[in-house]
């Protein structure tokens, strides 16, 4: 994807908030036909992202976040996830979703929360003018656990939404409170995140609650691991992404994670969670990092030929095929691929098994 040609003017999108106003991914704006730009090998973006906007962008000060309440400059100079996110108005966005419904199709629509008082009702304000909109179109809830409660999880669901993600990307409770809690001075609490979480999964269901996972933010494979294992046994989604620094924020300088371990874990990930390997398959050094696999040729050989290991996790659309892909989410346009957009193809594999050196830990 090149990156579109917006119209956003920070000057001009002060005072314009939610749930009036919605900011929408570049990817999702060039989908909806209201900026130009061209997508990499013609891979759309089937998931419309939406994100919240306020004066005061997010109250929150997680250490990685271009969002953060203590990173410098205006709310309306910050940025999310590295890429342009244009101002419009809500009810623009729900006619031009209802129009790429009709003509052909739309994979799914997300609303995303940031942390701030307005939070919850505007998610409701902005996912009901998308509903009534475009009635069929699914709807999933990128929210902000601290922002919710047992009850209003209900209400989530009641104005249509199916789907509920959790940023929890931190997967220990210390680096949780060092990158969002106490520690970060934020207001998030890991046992509060959990709690929301199990919530969500006793209403909406199995594989209908996901939990958004950060490689790179101070974790070891192993703790990966585990947290893999578990959401699996709780029929909880682990959507994964790589941590990519940002100026300007409190870990600005922390390097990233290596490109061999993220395409490891990619691979013993996508193994757990659709291949049944079993915790004591996996081996890990002094260091937490992944150091032995013990795996059939033929089950490895699968996850790597059939390629959805190393692509982005995302919700699915109507059919169960993935639909949000968030190019660039983790990587910037030029850089190698952290995670694939679309389905690699064979030259992207042989790419990804050099970059992987499965040779060093796994013998067929």
């Amino acid at each position: 994807m090149t990156l579109a040609q917006c119209a956003d003017n920070p000057a001009e999108d002060a005072g314009k908030q939610s749930p009036d106003y919605v900011r929408i991914s570049a990817a999702a704006a060039m989908e909806l036909r209201l900026v130009r730009g061209r997508f990499l090998r013609d891979c759309s973006c089937g998931c419309i992202n939406l994100l919240q906007n306020y004066d005061v962008s997010c109250t929150a000060n997680c250490t990685y976040c271009g969002l953060a309440r203590t990173r410098e400059g205006e709310s309306v100079d910050k940025s999310f996830i590295r890429v342009d996110w244009p101002l419009y108005p809500t009810s623009l966005v729900a006619e031009k979703v209802a129009e790429k419904e009709a003509r052909s199709g739309v994979g799914r629509v997300c609303v995303s929360q940031v942390h701030h008082p307005r939070a919850y009702p505007d998610l409701i304000a902005i996912s009901q003018a998308i509903h009534q909109a475009a009635p069929a179109v699914p709807l999933s809830a990128l929210v902000s656990a601290s922002t919710l409660n047992e009850e209003r999880l209900v209400e989530v669901k009641d104005v249509g939404v199916d789907i509920i993600g959790v940023g929890l990307d931190a997967v220990t409770p210390e680096l949780f409170s060092n990158t969002r809690g106490k520690g970060a001075k934020g207001p998030h609490s890991w046992e509060y995140h959990w709690k929301m979480i199990r919530a969500a999964r006793r209403l909406f269901g199995p594989m209908k609650v996901n939990c958004h996972i950060m490689v790179g933010l101070g974790e070891t494979d192993r703790d990966l691991m585990e947290l893999f294992h578990n959401l699996k046994e709780e029929q909880i989604a682990a959507y994964l992404f790589s941590f990519n620094p940002e100026e300007g924020t409190a870990m600005e300088a922390a390097p990233r994670a290596p490109l061999h371990r993220l395409r490891r874990v990619q691979l013993v990930k996508n193994l757990v969670e659709e291949h049944g390997l079993p915790r004591e398959a996996v081996g890990f050094n002094d260091a937490g990092e992944i150091a032995r696999l013990e795996a059939p040729e033929l089950m490895v050989r699968r996850a790597i030929a059939g390629g959805k290991a190393f692509m982005t996790d995302g919700c699915p659309d109507r059919q169960g095929e993935m639909t949000c892909n968030r190019p660039y989410g983790s990587y910037r346009p030029g850089e190698p691929f952290r995670d694939y957009p679309f389905r690699p193809e064979a030259d992207d594999l042989a790419v990804i098994g050099k970059e992987m050196r499965l040779e060093d830990i796994w013998r067929p």
